[in-house]
């Protein structure tokens, strides 16, 4: 799983070829540390099909603003550059998988 921020966001996001999931997160927020194993998973069994990726909205206040993300964790996918799905909320992985199947 990869960290990304305001800096390299576009290029590692929205420039990617593969469906991306981006994960807003905070050190602060219990239910984001939960999804941690989730996503590592996820990113491991979707590779090649699905990036997975991690920002931190305290550190990257432009893209998290951008995107008006105001709780945490939110989940957004990203398909040729645009969000095509949000959710928000820890949620167990076959679960994100269900809500995943019609975006990538």
């Amino acid at each position: 799983m990869i960290d990304v921020t305001d800096a390299d966001f576009e290029a590692q996001v929205i420039g990617s070829e593969l469906p991306v999931l981006v994960e807003f997160t905070a050190d602060w927020c219990p239910p984001c540390r939960q999804m941690g194993p989730v996503l590592k998973a996820l990113a491991a069994e979707e590779a090649g099909r699905l990036k997975v990726v991690q920002l931190n909205v305290d550190q990257n206040p432009e893209t998290t603003n951008a995107y008006k993300v105001l709780s945490m964790p939110t989940f957004m996918v990203f398909r040729d550059g645009e969000p095509v799905k949000s959710m928000v909320g820890a949620r167990p992985k076959r679960r994100l998988l269900e809500e995943l199947a019609d975006v990538v």
